[in-house]
């Protein structure tokens, strides 16, 4: 069933979209669209929906596919992972259900490129405004590796992008950048052989919200749900001048939403705002966040020396390198004691992967950690009698008779905990250094012992 839109402006965007859908291209180049569940990537995907349902009824062939591609970096705000999970879930069904060419597709990053693995494994210090790993290693590449495949196996692809020019100065300033000048289609900053579209650019804040307002979904979910989301969130006195259709539609903050523990921002304006309007299971997430935020410069806790041995010591004393074992030590625990707290009246939020637990063990190894497990955490935390994984009984037995001395014991026991990483990581690079690191310390202790 078409969609009535009263709005000139808004039909304008989906006859552009129509008319760049049906374009002739030697590969009917794919459209990928980045799909965040926020209202700018929920009104790009309801508007090319509406466009392609459009054509159908003229009697086009709907032959483009298109993706639609969600990037969960593994510690988005849990409201919001929740409520992508059920609108993609939704999207899906009503692709399969409306013989739509959509298809969804959820990135992550590896494993030793998760934000736990990199601050609580390797030390990095959380990101801030001049270190800011996580956009790289969680947004980026893996959104990149699925663009790049699908450019691999269709030659060309096309990315379009829900930026708009009144969001602000510095989004304006890049669209502006990439734009050419009389066409649509921009050459992507980043991938070779891919385009970006940004077909709702010109819209204001106000259409926005007009369109999620009054518009119903053509996948069939209930937009309200987004719109309260926002609701909570905001934080600030800027209230988003939405068109008020019925009573319940109050103003909303132009809140945005990220990973609940990102660091980069001095204050998560919208996940205490969630805390102070009734939100209370969040406030323990809320609070280990702000820890992270104040311990990070903290010269106790950061070692003298970067991962690569170089020297990071300012002018002042103060030591700049990565988090001091101890320090990693102590965040994990605080961070599965904020879990299980959590999890008291939210079971299903899982703030840590058991993936990303082994991989912190194993890096752990890796850094001369034998003392203090993972596994010794978590027991302690939830009160387990988990065993820590070690070698069999039998092959005990035959290293402690092999063995000169405990030590000479302890030492293999270690050699292998380090061997284990070959397994378990993807990047072996420095295993070997490892090992030969290890014994060099090994032999150090017994000459001074």
């Amino acid at each position: 069933m078409k969609t009535e839109i009263k709005s000139k402006r808004i039909q304008s965007v989906i006859n552009e979209l129509k008319d760049q859908y049906m374009e002739t291209d030697s590969n009917c180049r794919p459209w990928i669209i980045g799909f965040s569940g926020g209202k700018d990537s929920t009104v790009l995907l309801m508007l090319t929906w509406i466009a392609m349902q459009e054509l159908r009824e003229e009697g086009k062939s709907l032959k483009r596919r298109v993706y639609v591609v969600c990037n969960d970096t593994m510690v988005e705000n849990p409201i919001i992972e929740e409520y992508v999970s059920n609108v993609l879930l939704k999207i899906g069904e009503a692709a399969h259900a409306q013989a739509m060419p959509v298809q969804v597709v959820t990135t992550t990053p590896q494993i030793e490129d998760t934000f736990w693995y990199c601050v609580i494994g390797k030390g990095y210090p959380v990101p801030n405004n001049s270190f800011r790993f996580c956009t790289e290693k969680m947004k980026i590449k893996p959104t990149s590796k699925f663009i790049t495949d699908q450019v691999v196996s269709d030659g060309e692809a096309i990315v379009l992008v829900g930026t708009r020019l009144t969001e602000s100065q510095q989004r304006e300033r890049s669209i502006r950048r990439h734009e050419i000048k009389g066409h649509r289609l921009s050459k992507h900053p980043l991938n070779p052989n891919t385009y970006t579209y940004a077909p709702i650019k010109e819209l204001m804040l106000e259409e926005v919200w007009w369109i999620i307002n009054t518009i119903p979904s053509p996948w069939g979910f209930d937009n309200k749900i987004l719109f309260n989301i926002y609701l909570d969130a905001s934080a600030d006195d800027y209230e988003c001048p939405t068109v008020v259709t019925d009573k319940s539609h109050k103003s909303c903050g132009q809140s945005r939403f990220g990973c609940w523990i990102c660091t980069v921002v001095k204050e998560d304006k919208s996940m205490s705002s969630l805390v102070k309007k009734g939100v209370e299971w969040m406030k323990p997430l809320l609070e280990y966040r702000n820890r992270l935020v104040e311990n990070r410069n903290i010269s106790e806790l950061r070692c003298s020396t970067r991962r690569n041995g170089q020297t990071a010591i300012d002018e002042t004393g103060h030591n700049l390198g990565n988090y001091t074992m101890d320090y990693r030590i102590t965040m994990l625990r605080d961070l599965l004691r904020t879990q299980k707290k959590v999890q008291e009246s939210h079971s299903s939020v899982r703030l840590i992967t058991s993936q990303e637990l082994i991989a912190i063990q194993v890096i752990w190894f890796r850094d001369g950690n034998f003392t203090t497990t993972v596994n010794d955490i978590y027991n302690e935390v939830y009160g387990y009698n988990i065993p820590n994984m070690e070698i069999g009984l039998q092959e005990r037995l035959m290293l402690e008779k092999s063995c000169h001395s405990p030590q000479h014991f302890r030492l293999i026991q270690e050699l292998l905990a380090l061997q284990k990483s070959k397994i378990l990581l993807m990047r072996k690079i420095g295993l070997q250094n490892d090992i030969e690191d290890r014994l060099d310390t090994f032999i150090k202790e017994q000459e001074r012992a």
